[in-house]
């Protein structure tokens, strides 16, 4: 009994090891499987998904002027709970119930180096 408490100990333990915070490889998988279909590998809003009949353009990331406008608490409330929480697009789907907060913190970071830009702090 005491090896089988230590040996789920050990296994707690190394399991903490893999469920820590997203790292920059991970950040980049869960960009490409739920952002890129729309917003493109690069950020310009270029997807697969988009085609000429797409009710509308999804946004680009590469766009700092734009980017700027928004602060990583905007980005944040989009990422979770989909366009229409932010008066954007339905096609914009919340993440909320599907990412991690890690998860989350992570593409806001990425999106941020494909604009080059900080954003609006506040």
């Amino acid at each position: 009994m005491k090896r089988l408490i230590q040996f789920a100990t050990v296994l707690a333990i190394l399991g903490m090891g893999v469920a820590g915070p997203a790292g920059a490889e991970d950040t980049e998988a869960v960009y490409k499987f739920y952002c890129a279909q729309c917003h493109g590998l690069t950020g310009k809003g270029d997807g697969p998904n988009v085609s000429k009949d797409f009710p509308v353009s999804p946004r680009n990331f590469t766009n700092a002027k734009e980017m700027d406008k928004l602060t990583d608490a905007d980005m944040k409330n989009v990422i979770l709970d989909g366009g229409p929480a932010a008066s954007k697009s339905p096609m914009m789907p919340p993440w909320s119930k599907t990412l991690s907060e890690a998860d989350v913190v992570g593409l806001i970071k990425h999106i941020r180096k494909l604009c080059a830009c900080k954003g609006k702090q506040g």
